[in-house]
C-alpha cells in the first residue's frame, strides 16, 4: 500500500491528536538537533486541527518524486525518504510524550520555528508538519475582541493555526505539500550549501573550469541557485566526456552563450553563468516537432516505447 493510500485510510475524527511546538534547529558539523514541547489542546482545537487535516490530505491527487527542481501543483505532492531527511531527528523529539516535554506557558511556545499535529490511529503514528507564522515567531503580540460595538484589546496571548499542512510523514515517506517550507523547516538549504562547497571541492568539476571564481559568486546563498548547482552534482553531465564534447561543438547551435579557452575549458563570467548552468543541467533542448529551442524546469527522460 502507497503512503497516499496509507494517509487516506485514517480516520482523523478517531485519531489521537497531539500538538507539538519546535524552535529552531540548529546545525552543527553536519547534525541538525530540534527542540519541541507538547501542548494540552481543549476548545475544539483538536476538533480544527482535525479539519485541517482532512482538507490537506484531500488536496492530494497525485504524487511526484521530488527534486531538486521539481515543482508541485495545488493537486499534487512530491514525495521523499524520510531516510533522506533530517525529519526523522523531530519525530524522535515528538516520541517522548512525558510531563516534562509539556509546554506549560507561552514562552514554551514562542518563538516557534514550526509545528507539528502528530495523530495517532490504528497503533500508527503519523506526522503533519507546519511552518510557524508570525504570531508564533514574536514574543509579544496585541490581538482585539469586538463586543459591545467597542474594540479593545484582548490581554490573552493568542496564536493562529493556519488552515495549511506543508507535509505529512507516513510511514518511512514525506509527501510535501509546500516546497520551500519542507526545505526550510528541515534545513535543507543548508544541506545545500554543504553539498555545493562539496562540489566545488571535486577535481572532475572544476577542471573543466578555467576559473570557478563567477560561479561561486553567481551561487552564492541564493536557493534556487543552489539546488541547481546541487541538481548539476547528481546528474554529473561534467563527467561524461562525451557530453562535454558535444557542449564544446554545438553550445551555439543552442543559442548558448559560453566561452571555452584554447584548452576547451570553460571561462566563465557575470554574463555567462546561466547559460553555462542550462548546459550542464541539460536544460536546453530542441523539439524535433516545432524545431523550437526550450529551457525546461526539470528534463526527464521518457522510455522508448
Amino acid at each position: 500500500m502507497s503512503a497516499v493510500e496509507d494517509l487516506k485510510n485514517v480516520n482523523f475524527d478517531e485519531a489521537e491528536i497531539t500538538l507539538w511546538v519546535f524552535k529552531k534547529p540548529q546545525a552543527q558539523e553536519g547534525n541538525v538537533r530540534f527542540s519541541g514541547a507538547w501542548v494540552e489542546t481543549k476548545d475544539g482545537v483538536d476538533e480544527a486541527l482535525q479539519e485541517v487535516l482532512i482538507d490537506q490530505r484531500a488536496r492530494i491527487e497525485e504524487v511526484e518524486p521530488y527534486g531538486l527542481l521539481a515543482q508541485n501543483n495545488e493537486g499534487s505532492a512530491l514525495s521523499i525518504p524520510v531516510i533522506e531527511t533530517h525529519a526523522g531527528v523531530a519525530i524522535d523529539v515528538a516520541a517522548e510524550h512525558s510531563d516534562k516535554k509539556r509546554a506549560k506557558s507561552i514562552k514554551k511556545l514562542r518563538p516557534a520555528e514550526f509545528y507539528v499535529i502528530k495523530i495517532v490511529f490504528n497503533e500508527q503514528n503519523f506526522y503533519a508538519f507546519r511552518k510557524a507564522d508570525k504570531s508564533w515567531k514574536t514574543k509579544k503580540s496585541v490581538s482585539f475582541h469586538f463586543s459591545d460595538e467597542t474594540l479593545a484589546i484582548d490581554p490573552t496571548p493568542s496564536l493562529d493555526l493556519s488552515p495549511q499542512i506543508d507535509f505529512f510523514v507516513v510511514g518511512d515517506e514525506i509527501l510535501i505539500l509546500n516546497k520551500a517550507n519542507f526545505e526550510s523547516i528541515l534545513m535543507y538549504r543548508e544541506a545545500h550549501k554543504n553539498a555545493f562547497d562539496e562540489l566545488k571541492s571535486e577535481a572532475e568539476f572544476t577542471e573543466i573550469f578555467a576559473s570557478i571564481e563567477h560561479i561561486d559568486a553567481y551561487v552564492g546563498t541564493n536557493k534556487i541557485q543552489l539546488r541547481r548547482a546541487n541538481a548539476i552534482q547528481q546528474k554529473a553531465h561534467y563527467k561524461d566526456e562525451a557530453f562535454m564534447e558535444r557542449l564544446r561543438k554545438r553550445y551555439a547551435e543552442f543559442n548558448l552563450t559560453i566561452n571555452f579557452d584554447e584548452d576547451g575549458k570553460i571561462i566563465p563570467c557575470e554574463n555567462t553563468c546561466k547559460d553555462i548552468f542550462q548546459a550542464l543541467l541539460d536544460h536546453r533542448l530542441s523539439s524535433g516537432f516545432s524545431e523550437s529551442i526550450y529551457d525546461v524546469p526539470n528534463a526527464t527522460k521518457v522510455a522508448h516505447a
